[in-house]
């Protein structure tokens, strides 16, 4: 399997509001820079739209490490909630509709693919590709405003 390293960010301006995503993926000493956005809808989508429109754009199974500031992203993975939630219809513990679901289906359907090792990163830090990230996140956002 081909060894991928992936760096994600999503943006939003209002929360919810005009919102971007981007990625940068690296192989074998090259890069890529996926971004896009939307007119309207919310930071927790844009992280989530980031990392399916990463792993959607490999062509084949891979070994990615994927590195997102996104906590709800990483978190919800790691702790095994998003499969709970999952298991319940949707539906938290809490009694609550689990929120964007339909985009934790498809990056379900994407982690199935690849082996996936997540990383947390702190945003807005020392980090320069998930820095370049949130620069074009916010550009994209800034399409729609």
């Amino acid at each position: 399997m081909k060894q991928i390293t992936i760096y994600t960010d999503g943006a939003c301006s209002g929360n919810p509001g005009p919102g971007g995503w981007a990625a940068i993926l690296e192989y074998n000493g090259r890069e890529k820079e996926l971004s896009g956005g939307e007119a309207h809808t919310t930071n927790n989508r844009m992280e989530l739209t980031a990392v399916i429109e990463s792993l959607k754009a490999l062509k084949e199974d891979c070994e990615v490490d994927l590195y997102s500031d996104s906590k709800y992203v990483i978190d919800a993975l790691e702790k095994g909630w998003v499969y709970n939630w999952r298991r319940n219809n949707w539906v938290k513990s809490d009694k609550k509709p689990a929120l964007n679901s339909d985009l934790w289906e498809a990056l379900l359907g994407e982690m199935a693919r690849h082996k996936v090792k997540l990383h947390w990163v702190k945003g807005h830090a020392s980090n320069p590709k998930n820095n370049r990230c949130d620069e074009l996140a916010v550009a994209e956002s800034k399409k729609f405003g």
